[in-house]
């Protein structure tokens, strides 16, 4: 069946870095798009990147594309979410998700993760 299991998430200091990761099974990257969601307790679910599966294009809100980079490893069905000079409001659980193609929305992913929690805190 299809599953998304995230790993990466940590304590981290302002202006560091972290790497998320994000292993898929069930599906391959090649057909399915990924992308990555964060939740703060009380706001809405914000998409952070989305990597196509056909070409590999990526996406990011304009706020975000100067820090955070989205790759895949179609080998290892895993995809990556690098994220540099951290601020406390990058605090969140991070979601991986699925869908044939990139979506703005939230809810028209097909499949979700169960998240990592990213804290950024000195």
């Amino acid at each position: 069946q299809v599953q998304l299991v995230e790993s990466g998430g940590d304590l981290v200091r302002p202006g560091g870095s972290l790497r998320l990761s994000c292993a898929a099974s069930g599906f391959s990257l090649d057909y399915y798009a990924i992308g990555w969601f964060r939740q703060v307790p009380g706001k809405e679910r914000e998409g952070v990147a989305c990597i196509s599966g056909s070409d590999g294009t990526t996406y990011y809100p304009e706020s975000l594309q100067d820090r955070f980079t989205i790759s895949k490893d179609n080998a290892k069905n895993t995809v990556y979410l690098q994220m540099n000079s951290l601020l406390p409001e990058d605090t969140a659980v991070y979601y991986c998700v699925a869908a044939t193609i990139c979506y703005v929305s939230w809810d028209r992913w097909d499949y979700w993760g169960q998240g990592t929690q990213v804290t950024v805190s000195s």
